[in-house]
């Protein structure tokens, strides 16, 4: 099964998983993982933990005056929050042999695709950020 996912070639497919700070996200890790790479499960994916870091200007937007005396605290804070959801990634993870951890500086969603194409993924994970049906129905569609 694993070389049809993966086309073949040897290559063993490639699963990421997008993680932030939110439960949502880490219910899908945890989902994850106790699907896909049970303890004493073969392991027939690379798993690839993904996070996005936005750009401090981005979090503090056009502001006026001392926008500039913000900049290295806020991407302090944001280097900080990144470190902290990959520590709980590795945490998690602990079992997964296969397993890389790489924070994307960027919008969420282009880093997702962006990890994906560069990959060649065959599988991306995420977490429903506590929308309804209707709303997984219009993100997906």
């Amino acid at each position: 099964m694993a070389a049809e996912i993966g086309g073949g070639g040897g290559r063993k497919p490639t699963m990421v998983v997008g993680i932030d700070d939110s439960e949502h996200s880490y219910y899908a890790l945890n989902w994850t993982l106790q699907h896909f790479f049970a303890p004493g499960q073969a392991q027939q994916y690379h798993l690839v933990l993904l996070t996005s870091k936005p750009p401090a200007a981005s979090v503090i937007g056009i502001a006026g005056l001392g926008t500039a005396e913000l900049l290295p605290a806020v991407e302090l804070d944001l280097k900080r929050s990144s470190a902290r959801v990959i520590d709980k990634a590795k945490e998690m993870c602990s079992e997964v042999i296969d397993v890389s951890y790489e924070v994307m500086e960027g919008d969420a969603r282009s880093v997702l695709c962006e990890a994906v194409d560069r990959h060649h993924a065959d599988v991306l994970v995420v977490g429903s950020h506590g929308y309804g049906a209707w709303k997984r129905i219009s993100v997906v569609h």
